[in-house]
């Protein structure tokens, strides 16, 4: 009986509208408050604010709830300039200012970093930042239909699978940013209606456009795209799962990227590369100063990609060799150095999550290691580091938590954290990119 009437107090609870003050923001950026003294999520919400929400869901020790009105509102809100924000799943903080979005991501890092017991006061330097619209070059947008068999093309919605249409998206760099409108009229037109699964936009030299094909092209839909690509003044691939083919013949599959010191970086347009250009070259540069890199200096660049930090620090070192677990990232990586005349570097395939510290390349004399790896972070691959015996070690983290993590273990092995920044590779994002320099 008891049972029975606590479920059915949480029922009728639901649509309720309430006033909840805001006491801050949780890792991803949502307002949290107390509601029948649980913690109740609010998308939209900032701290020190007060807000009408309608409860939409309870759980035993949370509730969530939607966003109606702002009553008293924090100084640094601001007006959203997406008109799909809090519909969109994309960005999590246009309601918040620039500088409150670094001090929120800056405080993120300083808690974990303070959780795991870490004592050392953490020497922040300045952050590395971009333009914070418009800096976006790669985005794989999805394609749906509804029942009605109208083409659904945007982002997933909000805590859902489901894609909401997207008109124009401010993040993306121009022109990309205004692709959908056209690329809907394009769908209308075409005859196969589920032969799309999704489109990529890549925006660097040149604006390419993959369509991942699911189904043989006709004629007729091929004439469809040509045109488009003539609109749009772009490249048109085609990922027929095997193998990518471009629609013109003439033009070839390969992508490229330009660094500083006119490095060239190639690329496939299923390889991983840094989706904000300027950030990414800022960061390039602020490594090489941060290992105070040296003729002398053998650096070890742990998952190194296609060698987007292994090939300009090679233009100031003796020798780079970079380590890398697809094999394929680890071919390009060399047709790269061959390509800009770089022949003090060696890359080698390896899963750095393994036994890695009989490898050939293992044994070798570096001076400094830098290592940039993906969000589940490097803790097996530092585990073996002890025996490198190297200095310096700059790391570049996509996720602050196992970067805390990580770093209690270099801290473990008699290293000192000497300088750390963000770098906000994701303005209007919960997401947070952080640069590391330890030093024994």
């Amino acid at each position: 009986m008891a049972n029975f009437f606590k479920a059915t107090t949480k029922k009728q609870e639901l649509g309720q509208e309430v006033n909840i003050k805001v006491t801050r923001l949780d890792i991803n950026g949502c307002g949290v408050g107390l509601y029948n003294k649980k913690p109740i999520f609010i998308d939209g919400a900032l701290p020190d604010e007060v807000v009408k929400v309608k409860v939409i869901e309870q759980k035993n020790k949370y509730s969530r709830g939607k966003l109606i009105d702002v009553s008293v509102a924090n100084k640094q809100r601001i007006a959203a300039k997406c008109q799909h924000f809090l519909s969109c799943g994309g960005c999590d903080l246009q309601h918040l200012s620039a500088s409150a979005q670094l001090d929120f991501k800056q405080q993120k890092v300083s808690d974990l970093f303070s959780r795991s017991n870490h004592e050392q006061s953490l020497p922040w330097q300045a952050p590395i930042v971009s333009q914070p619209w418009h800096y976006r070059r790669k985005a794989r947008i999805g394609v749906q239909y509804n029942k009605a068999g109208q083409a659904i093309i945007g982002f997933r919605q909000r805590g859902s699978n489901q894609l909401i249409n997207i008109k124009s998206c401010p993040v993306l760099i121009e022109p990309v940013n205004n692709i959908f409108l056209p690329l809907r009229a394009l769908l209308k037109k075409l005859s196969g209606k589920n032969a799309i699964g999704h489109i990529e936009v890549i925006a660097t030299e040149k604006v390419t456009v993959v369509v991942r094909q699911l189904e043989q092209l006709t004629k007729q839909d091929k004439s469809h795209w040509q045109a488009f690509s003539e609109d749009f003044s772009c490249d048109v691939l085609f990922d027929l799962g095997k193998e990518i083919v471009p629609l013109d013949e003439a033009i070839s599959a390969s992508l490229q990227y330009l660094l500083a010191d006119n490095i060239a970086i190639s690329f496939s347009s299923d390889n991983f590369i840094q989706v904000n250009h300027q950030v990414n070259k800022s960061m390039i540069s602020q490594a090489i100063e941060w290992l105070n890199l040296t003729k002398q200096d053998i650096v070890l660049d742990l998952f190194c990609g296609l060698g987007n930090f292994s090939l300009p620090i090679a233009k100031n070192v003796a020798q780079v060799v970079g380590i890398e677990g697809v094999e394929l990232m680890v071919s390009n990586a060399h047709k790269n150095a061959l390509q800009n005349g770089l022949s003090n570097c060696e890359f080698y395939q390896a899963d750095l999550n393994s036994h890695w510290k009989d490898e050939v390349w293992a044994n070798k004399k570096y001076t400094k290691l830098l290592l940039d790896p993906a969000r589940a972070g490097a803790y097996q691959a530092l585990q073996q580091l002890v025996h490198l015996n190297i200095n310096s070690v700059l790391y570049v983290s996509c996720d602050p938590t196992t970067l805390a993590k990580d770093s209690e273990l270099l801290l473990a092995q008699g290293y000192r954290i000497e300088k750390i920044s963000l770098m906000d590779m994701f303005s209007q994002t919960k997401h947070i990119e952080t640069m590391v320099l330890f030093v024994k």
